[in-house]
């Protein structure tokens, strides 16, 4: 197991089990993250804020994984998000969604790319409409639509 593989099973590791100073230092200081929901975010700071959104709207969030890979300073993860609502979400308008109660299992892949043993760009990938849909928050024609492909 290289250097990027140790760094992104840290990063998982820290997000599973809430630790904010393990998920602190996963990120380089000007560290970027790519996310489908609020674009880019660039800083330490901001990253691990936007991180911690999730740990409220869903306290009992897991990583299930599929497949983990490595290449040099990459690691890829594939696998699926776990969790139930049970927090407000915020949304990229700044307004907030009450809990639904209503658990998740999204499918997701992330790829980090990793110097000197922290992530220095991270991208993560998650269908936003599977993700809406399992949360009931989409119109009732489209979650039927989503759930029979």
């Amino acid at each position: 197991m290289g250097q990027a593989r140790e760094v992104m099973d840290r990063f998982t590791a820290a997000m599973d089990t809430q630790d904010r100073d393990m998920l602190a230092r996963s990120f380089a200081d000007e560290a970027v993250i790519f996310t489908p929901d609020e674009g880019k975010i660039t800083g330490r700071d901001k990253i691990t804020n936007y991180l911690y959104q999730f740990w409220d709207a869903f306290p009992d969030i897991k990583y299930e994984y599929t497949a983990k890979h490595e290449a040099g300073d990459v690691a890829i993860d594939e696998g699926y998000v776990v969790a139930t609502n049970t927090g407000p979400i915020r949304l990229p308008s700044g307004e907030t969604v009450q809990p639904t109660g209503k658990k998740i299992r999204v499918r997701s892949c992330d790829i980090a790319e990793v110097e000197g043993g922290q992530i220095k760009s991270h991208h993560f990938y998650f269908d936003q409409l599977e993700y809406m849909g399992q949360l009931g928050l989409l119109p009732e024609s489209l979650s039927r639509q989503l759930s029979s492909h």
